[in-house]
């Protein structure tokens, strides 16, 4: 029984300690934060977080890890579907980030910023993974093969992620009123499909 009280007490604290480098990471970026201000934030000693994680590296790298599958993870199992047709998995994919991006508005930014600055974060990415066996990469060729498919997902990426990394901007637009900013991301659910679908069609 005493083995599985304290089983359940090193799992707690370890959550504690992920909770609060998510917060802490997400606030400062890596290079601006210390294991004190994670062991701080978690509320135990600075030994007791470095029995768990002995670096700040290897608790970035986990944090990092779920924050990549939050970001990408939502994308790759849309695109990758071959039963699905093109149109829905547009529809799916703009509908999916739209609303995991409303749940977590920091996480672009704080991503795309730590990409910039971390050579060895770019090597867990699972951007290879967008190739040309991709079956969304097949279904755009066959749409439109005189484009280059990544000009697509680009654009799609681009019109879903950009207003959630300017919104502080749009905010500042429409004087601070973040209910009607949020109506107007929801509408772009709609929007977006219908604008990629257009682009399609035109030549």
């Amino acid at each position: 029984m005493a083995e599985k009280v304290k089983t359940k007490k090193d799992f707690s604290t370890e959550e504690r300690i992920k909770k609060a480098a998510r917060k802490v990471f997400m606030q400062k970026g890596y290079a601006a934060t210390r294991t004190r201000d994670i062991a701080e934030e978690s509320g135990i000693n600075l030994a007791l977080l470095n029995y768990y994680f002995r670096s700040k590296e290897k608790l970035f790298h986990e944090v990092m890890m779920e924050k990549i599958q939050q970001f990408f993870g939502a994308l790759l199992p849309i695109i990758d579907d071959p039963s699905t047709k093109l149109e829905s998995k547009i529809e799916l994919m703009v509908s999916g980030y739209i609303d995991m991006l409303s749940s977590n508005p920091d996480l672009p930014l704080f991503v795309l910023s730590e990409m910039r600055n971390s050579s060895d974060l770019k090597k867990i990415l699972p951007v290879q993974k967008i190739t040309d066996k991709l079956s969304f990469i097949q279904q755009l060729k066959e749409k439109r093969p005189d484009v280059n498919p990544i000009q697509f997902l680009m654009t799609i990426i681009g019109m879903i992620v950009f207003p959630f990394i300017a919104q502080p901007a749009f905010e500042l637009i429409l004087g601070s009123n973040k209910t009607e900013l949020q109506k107007i991301l929801q509408q772009r659910k709609k929007l977006i499909p219908m604008w990629v679908k257009a682009m399609l069609k035109a030549k």
